[in-house]
């Protein structure tokens, strides 16, 4: 059945800059916020935009997303015409199957089920953002401008600008120029990595930029650029809100932290009826605070066992912190444990990790700097371990200092 617009979304990737955090799963698994995972948000605003075939393409640790993906159920995408489909790399000539070789080769690969929807318009999405965005009026601003492609942009500081992909536009805002990483930026549009393009023009690209063998098969760095050269009429989208790439440790923490900001205009509404983030969610029991347990300006999640202290903290379904504990400042992700008398300072702890008795996650180190901690899945800390301040914690340290 023919579709006005696809949504193509990209969740392969490594996510090598959060290390330990995605030693085990791919970067949009990663879980976030004490409810989601990061994938949430992007599939939330298809629905929410009315886009009901989405097809994601999995490439790294698929096994936890393509799991916690399903059938779409949670997000509305389990239809018979359309819905969600996951889209791993496969064997196309004799037994030979190649990894995706870039974003643009990603969608290359899949032109077949893009085609079966014969859609006007397609929507390239990346699996690592937190916002939320309503595709339609990017799509009707696509439309008026009658573009060939439209990127979505957010304003930064010129600082901040040297490390995105900078859209130099017109006073139409047409873009004539796409820099990468500038040295000495011309502007301040960062490209947030959404795309809407006219799905007739963005095919022929695809099989031109597929045939070139100097190409990296790279939005950025090849389709775009092509399509400058040749004319085509590329124009901004200029986004107006919350959106953070959460692609490093710091920026995890942060956008976490962020959650915490609850009377915040400029942050992210998740209590929002009109536009909500939809979640696959385990069934658990109600959490439970003890007696003489503290929690203070912290989100805690069905499951959570508190006995101890918890300030400014995000904690996870079935997290366990025991009598005598201290979480502060800190991301503790499901099923993990916090030992009596431990404590968690300015880290995030991940799922299934074990704080022993009386460690610490969070020790200065002289400089007076305060860097995220990080405990990596199912690492067990032996009693009394000192984890220092941005240290990342990939095995099990045998007592003293780590």
């Amino acid at each position: 059945m023919k579709k006005e617009m696809v949504a193509m979304l990209l969740a392969g990737g490594q996510g090598s800059r959060l290390y330990a955090l995605t030693s085990h799963v791919a970067k949009p698994a990663v879980p976030f916020g004490g409810k989601y995972r990061i994938i949430d948000f992007p599939l939330s605003n298809c629905v929410n935009s009315g886009i009901d075939t989405v097809g994601v393409l999995t490439q790294y640790q698929p096994l936890k997303l393509n799991s916690y993906l399903g059938n779409g159920q949670p997000w509305d995408l389990d239809r018979s015409d359309g819905g969600l489909h996951v889209l791993p790399p496969y064997v196309e000539k004799g037994d030979v199957g190649t990894w995706f070789k870039g974003t643009a080769n990603a969608i290359y690969q899949n032109i077949n089920f893009i085609d079966e929807y014969d859609p006007d318009y397609v929507l390239i999405l990346s699996g690592d953002h937190i916002y939320k965005m309503d595709y339609t009026q990017m799509l009707e601003h696509h439309k008026q401008q009658q573009a060939a492609a439209t990127i979505s942009v957010l304003e930064v500081t010129l600082e901040e600008a040297t490390r995105f992909g900078i859209m130099n536009v017109n006073p139409d805002d047409t873009i004539y120029e796409f820099e990468e990483k500038p040295k000495q930026p011309k502007s301040n549009l960062a490209s947030m990595g959404i795309y809407i393009f006219t799905w007739s023009k963005l095919r022929q690209y695809l099989v031109e930029d597929e045939a070139n063998p100097d190409s990296s098969n790279d939005f950025g760095h090849n389709i775009i650029p092509a399509m400058l050269a040749n004319g085509e009429k590329l124009s901004v989208y200029r986004f107006q809100g919350y959106w953070k790439d959460v692609g490093t440790v710091q920026s995890l923490w942060d956008a976490n932290m962020d959650m915490l900001n609850f009377n915040d205009p400029n942050g992210i509404n998740v209590y929002d009826k009109e536009w909500q983030i939809y979640a696959r969610n385990p069934i658990r029991p109600c959490h439970v605070i003890g007696q003489r347990a503290i929690v203070h300006n912290s989100l805690v999640t069905d499951g959570c066992e508190i006995f101890g202290d918890v300030e400014h903290s995000v904690l996870f379904h079935s997290v366990k912190v025991e009598a005598g504990a201290i979480v502060r400042d800190s991301v503790i992700m499901p099923g993990a444990v916090v030992k009596a008398g431990a404590v968690v300072d300015h880290a995030i702890v991940a799922e299934n990790a074990v704080i022993g008795v009386a460690a610490q996650v969070g020790v200065p180190t002289g400089d007076g700097g305060k860097a995220v901690s990080v405990v990596a899945e199912g690492v067990v800390l032996d009693p009394g371990v000192k984890i220092p301040y941005g240290a990342m914690c990939t095995e099990s340290p045998k007592g003293g200092d780590a």
